[in-house]
């Protein structure tokens, strides 16, 4: 499971504004990082784009799964990941970053802002720190605590087949209690 972007975008009338987004791009190939950097921009930039305000969307592109959350005020968010990221969890971080957001940056500042003059600096942290869904977001944490509990009762719950010597003994008898 891995995360690869995360932007925050402003849906205008005429065209998309990017506003600010962190990258993790550390699993690619040096000289193919600008360009898949500037392939997550424009996807993220495009779907926001088809996108209708007050939607939320997972869009499959190439190999990985893009999911997109446009409000109704027209701030959007973009989470591009892997197929194996958590949908859910990628529509919470949307919903988290969007209102962290809107309430550090004016409302006046969407329309004409630009990664350079919008100051977000919380971006980064909830791309690492959403990298591993399972410490990031409570519910997935206690599913996985769940499914790993299922695991162990299934096992102790199954009856242990015995080989060797002993596999031809029946179980012991108790002997029955004498009254005096």
């Amino acid at each position: 499971m891995k995360l690869y972007s995360l932007s925050v975008l402003y849906k205008g009338e005429a065209k998309v504004v990017l506003l600010k987004a962190a990258y993790d791009v550390s699993s690619f190939s040096f000289f193919q990082r600008s360009s898949v950097q500037e392939f997550m921009t424009f996807t993220s930039q495009l779907i926001v784009e088809r996108s209708s305000k007050g939607t939320r969307a997972s869009v499959k592109e190439q190999d990985y799964l893009c999911h997109v959350y446009v409000r109704n005020d027209s701030l959007a968010g973009v989470v591009i990941a892997d197929n194996e990221y958590p949908s859910r969890v990628a529509f919470t971080l949307l919903e988290k970053v969007l209102d962290e957001f809107s309430k550090q940056v004016d409302r006046i500042d969407w329309p004409v802002g630009s990664p350079a003059t919008i100051h977000y600096p919380a971006l980064d942290g909830h791309l690492s720190r959403y990298q591993n869904p399972r410490e990031a977001d409570p519910m997935t944490k206690v599913q996985a605590e769940l499914d790993e509990t299922k695991i162990i009762l299934v096992f102790l719950l199954q009856p242990l087949p015995l080989s060797g010597p002993l596999a031809s003994c029946s179980p012991p008898v108790c002997p029955p209690e004498s009254s005096h």
